[in-house]
């Protein structure tokens, strides 16, 4: 049986604040990007989500290292396919 009033490991309280810090900040920074889940996996953080560009999805695990170092940072960000068609349609 576990303890309600037990505090958490150590470290993690700071960890969701700093994840919370960094979800905010990608919302409401330059890159704007809404489109990013962070998630926590014991010590460890998930990045998951689709982006526009390579460029973004590094400035985001930039971000992601600069606000979270010390912790583990898994990237599974995902860039959209925003290039042009290289053939036409046949609609038949």
């Amino acid at each position: 049986m576990t303890d309600a009033s037990a505090p958490p490991p150590p470290g993690t309280a700071n960890l969701d604040y700093r994840v919370a810090h960094l979800a905010d900040h990608l919302a409401a920074g330059p890159l704007g990007e809404l489109g990013v889940r962070l998630e926590l996996r014991g010590d460890a953080v998930l990045l998951t989500g689709t982006v526009p560009s390579t460029q973004c999805r590094d400035e985001i695990v930039h971000m992601a290292h600069e606000e979270l170092a010390g912790h583990p940072v898994h990237c599974d960000i995902l860039v959209a396919g925003t290039s042009s068609p290289d053939h036409g349609e046949d609609l038949t």
